[in-house]
């Protein structure tokens, strides 16, 4: 039972680690993977761990969503750029890690120039969407990439 509660929990760690750039929730299945390794036999997380990485995982889900919106905000965009660029984000996808970087940037730009934008205040605004989309991604990142290099010591038996 525990090699599968390991296959299951490295699966969603790196699921977790994937999502941290692509727009499904990485850091709820990489703490997911952290709980079927900490359920086994072998591998014992302290309560304290399981709780700051559970509050961590939620703090940044809520953040995440928080990040593009205020990005546009502080660089003064509208609502449509912030709708623009989760479009772009999502087309983005078709084409990898490049593709979101451009699909959020350019979904931002456009939705801008709906709202009437001028050239430059659309710029701006879309550079704000993008800002906030690669701090959420650099964070998720962090965390995710955390929780499986404690997955890894965990089973590696390191410490």
């Amino acid at each position: 039972m525990d090699i599968v509660l390991f296959v299951l929990g490295f699966i969603l760690l790196l699921t977790g680690l994937a999502g941290a750039l692509l727009p499904i929730p990485g850091p709820p299945f990489s703490l997911l993977g952290i709980f079927l390794i900490h359920w086994s036999s072998k591998v014992q997380y302290s309560t304290t761990l399981l709780i700051s990485l559970s509050i961590l995982t939620v703090l940044l889900v809520v953040i995440d969503y928080m990040l593009p919106v205020w990005g546009i905000k502080k660089f003064g965009g509208s609502r449509a750029g912030m709708w623009g660029s989760t479009l772009g984000l999502i087309i983005g996808m078709a084409g990898g890690l490049l593709g979101l970087l451009i699909g959020a940037f350019a979904g931002g730009l456009i939705g801008e120039f709906i709202s009437g934008k001028d050239s430059a205040s659309a710029l701006k605004a879309a550079t704000g969407s993008f800002v906030g989309f690669l701090l959420g991604v650099w964070l998720k990142l962090v965390l995710c990439g955390v929780m499986l290099w404690y997955g890894i010591k965990g089973v590696a038996g390191i410490g």
